[in-house]
């Protein structure tokens, strides 16, 4: 008698959003199945690679991750540019760390007008991500959705003290919001169902579940996306069919596994090669766990990703 692989029958549908707009727009979510699970289901938009950019020059990148970018880490819109021209970058992801009013607390205008330069510049998507202060980001996320009027943003992160300002400010010029919450289904639940009692079209919402670095909680963060998706696709659960973008690659970088230098930890081998890989495996446990855009950051780990999401995805 012939094996039968025993198949699950769903029925949800994760909801399509498309970013950007015009020949270089991503759509992203579509699934009517688990990642990568072709024999149960369709996955028809492939997982997508955002590139991380910052406003302001990184202070405490370790060398490895600096590299790439030195000659570009004073300007936004360079820095853009290389990532898309010189690494193919899917979208690019503008980190706004100089309005933090913990470190410059740049203004909401400086932060919108350098949000529109970027976004400008290139011809990707543009996720515009705030510091994560809440109140400071209510203010410049409302500012760049109004200052980037029509150029079909990703912004966020959204939480529960500012979806109003910010989603209304997604709804009046319209932009995808990005629903944020700390690593809990319920709350990004609810999250999302305020964002829908709002207004927010289901079409301009993704979610970001926050994420753990390998080592640092990723086993949190992978259990509560897979409850996500069994959610979403085997009960048929509508606030929580949307697509899932992690803000993975500061989280990877900042480890101590990541910073120490080779010198200072010679057992644990080259602090390159070890950095890179730590970004690498967490994408892809990332991806296994159902994330549809994964913010990374250096492209040699983004150059393994890709391979990965290429040999998941061949016929």
């Amino acid at each position: 008698m012939a094996f039968e692989i025993p198949k699950i029958t769903y029925t949800g549908k994760i909801k399509e959003v498309t970013l950007g707009k015009g020949t270089k727009a991503v759509t992203v979510g579509g699934e009517t199945a688990y990642p990568f699970h072709f024999f149960e289901g369709a996955m028809p938009n492939p997982p997508r690679i955002t590139m991380e950019v910052y406003d302001a020059p990184p202070e405490e990148w370790p060398e490895a991750a600096l590299e790439p970018f030195k000659d570009v880490v004073n300007d936004p819109v360079a820095w853009a540019k290389k990532c898309v021209e010189s690494y193919g970058a899917d979208l690019i992801c503008l980190q706004l760390i100089s309005t933090d009013p913990n470190g410059l607390n740049r203004s909401s205008d400086e932060a919108a007008q350098t949000a529109k330069k970027v976004a400008s510049s290139v011809d990707v998507p543009v996720i515009v991500w705030g510091s994560g202060n809440v109140e400071k980001d209510s203010e410049v996320l409302r500012k760049v959705a109004e200052t980037c009027d029509g150029m079909n943003l990703v912004i966020g992160p959204v939480a529960e003290g500012n979806y109003k300002q910010v989603g209304a400010g997604a709804i009046g010029y319209k932009h995808t919001a990005i629903a944020s919450t700390p690593i809990d289904i319920n709350l990004a639940k609810q999250l999302n169902i305020l964002m829908g009692n709002l207004g927010v079209p289901d079409g301009q919402i993704i979610v970001d579940p926050t994420t753990g670095g390998l080592g640092y909680g990723i086993e949190y963060t992978y259990s509560v996306m897979e409850r996500d998706r069994m959610a979403a696709l085997t009960q048929q659960d509508e606030r929580l069919q949307f697509p899932i973008i992690c803000n993975m690659a500061r989280e990877i970088w900042k480890t101590k596994e990541a910073k120490t230098a080779t010198q200072d930890a010679p057992t644990l081998g080259d602090a390159k090669k070890r950095g890179i890989l730590m970004e690498a495996v967490t994408g892809i446990i990332l991806l296994l766990a159902g994330a549809d855009i994964l913010v990374m950051r250096h492209p040699e780990a983004i150059k393994l990703v890709r391979e990965m999401i290429a040999d998941f995805t061949a016929n």
